[in-house]
């Protein structure tokens, strides 16, 4: 009779052969209609790019491209926006509109997505980690005021998940060093510090529209900046900026080459109108992340997602920290036994960015050491293990996050969520 019983109790787990609490998986696909009309307006009328490496209104891009930098700037109260084919060539080009190159040194996060640090290496500047406040995931300030040495050009700081960094503390920090402050804020659009919108409190900002994100185009992205001369350098990286500055009377920032950044009139199209939509989506984000918050807190050894007080979340993903001791279950094993259950969670983002093979060999370019060793930089960058112990602790064990408060998700959703976590927690002992 006792073994029968386990082999019931076993089964209730989908991991064990249960049946999964969700059926049926979802994508994260948020077009519709508008959207589709948009671009069949202008696959069948055409022209599919506006853009021409040439002095004249061409080198800016067709009448979409112009049309979604105008409503860009309008919505989120900023004097330029520049469009991209992607938030990482969008993060290129700010590292090029601030004349970062070799012997500089960028401040970074290493709990982000790589772009954030590459585009950093693809001007010849060197990345230096700086580690993560363990409530936020974003920069912590006090790490940041650590690592700037003679070499420190720029601060690169990531609104993670949904919600601004601590800038309060960062401003003052790169006020007092004279350095500029780049926002990756791809997974943030329309979240805000003080009610000012996250990506245009620093010198400059970039947002995505790729297929994860809040705004949907598939790829894409924009810059966003207050100064003339940044916009000017961004629209020249974009654009093949070396075969035009010569007839650019107006410019007078040094030398530049750019390439082929360049964003179709049909992805201008679509962005418009998810443009149109991105406050229905953050409200739709908000109000299923304030019930999973709801429901969270009554399970001990899941805490839910942190938003500081100056802050609006517009919640990109819904992070979740695990105390293993609390739960009574590794985080690794909830995670198997959710995904089993049908609800796919990740297993602490993405692992320190220094700790990959290019950081730990410090070759970039080829077998050459360059950036991180050459003529024009006598700096030394530490990229051992241990430098960011809160990145490290929370990549290894007590971070994850879901997307179950992202569209097309709903509250029902949610519910089936918190009912596959105590499903799990409550049939812990049954996991193999």
């Amino acid at each position: 009779m006792e073994n029968n019983v386990k082999k019931i109790k076993k089964s209730v787990l989908a991991i064990n052969g249960g049946k999964p609490v969700l059926q049926k998986q979802l994508v994260i696909h948020n077009v519709g209609k508008a959207e589709i009309a948009a671009a069949v307006k202008v696959i069948k009328n055409g022209p599919l790019s506006g853009f021409a490496a040439v002095c004249g209104d061409r080198f800016f891009g067709g009448k979409e491209v112009q049309a979604l930098e105008k409503e860009f700037s309008k919505k989120f109260r900023i004097k330029h926006s520049v469009a991209f084919n992607s938030a990482t060539t969008a993060l290129h080009a700010a590292v090029v509109a601030l004349s970062i190159g070799p012997g500089d040194e960028v401040i970074v996060p290493p709990y982000t997505m790589s772009a954030s640090v590459t585009a950093i290496l693809m001007n010849g500047a060197v990345p230096i980690f700086a580690d993560i406040d363990e409530k936020t995931f974003c920069l912590d300030p006090r790490s940041v005021e650590s690592r700037i040495s003679k070499f420190t050009k720029a601060i690169m700081v990531v609104n993670l998940l949904g919600q601004a960094a601590d800038f309060s503390a960062l401003l003052p920090i790169a006020k007092r060093y004279n350095l500029a402050i780049i926002e990756d804020n791809a997974q943030s659009p329309g979240a805000k510090w003080k009610n000012k919108y996250a990506g245009t409190i620093g010198d400059i900002g970039i947002f995505s529209f790729n297929l994860h994100k809040t705004m949907q185009t598939g790829e894409g992205g924009i810059l966003v900046t207050n100064n003339d001369h940044y916009a000017l350098r961004a629209q020249l990286a974009r654009n093949h900026g070396e075969v035009v500055v010569d007839e650019i009377p107006e410019y007078s920032g040094g030398p530049i080459f750019g390439s082929n950044y360049r964003i179709t009139e049909v992805v201008a199209a679509m962005a418009r109108i998810q443009l149109r939509r991105l406050d229905k989506f953050i409200e739709r984000h908000r109000s299923q992340s304030a019930l999973l918050t709801k429901e969270l807190k009554s399970i001990p050894g899941l805490m839910p997602a942190y938003v500081h007080p100056d802050n609006f979340h517009v919640y990109h993903r819904f992070a979740i920290k695990v105390d293993e001791k609390k739960l009574g279950l590794s985080r690794d094993k909830l995670i198997a036994a959710m995904k089993c259950e049908g609800f796919t969670m990740s297993k602490g983002y993405v692992k320190p960015i220094y700790l990959l093979p290019l950081f730990q060999n410090k070759k970039a370019f080829n077998n050459t050491q360059f950036p991180f060793v050459s003529n024009y930089y006598n700096g030394n960058p530490d990229y051992s293990p241990g430098i960011c112990p809160v990145a490290e602790r929370l990549f290894e064990k007590e971070f994850t996050f879901t997307e179950i408060c992202q569209y097309p998700y709903t509250n029902k959703h949610v519910g089936l969520f918190i009912k596959a976590l105590k499903k799990v927690i409550s049939n812990k002992y049954e996991i193999l």
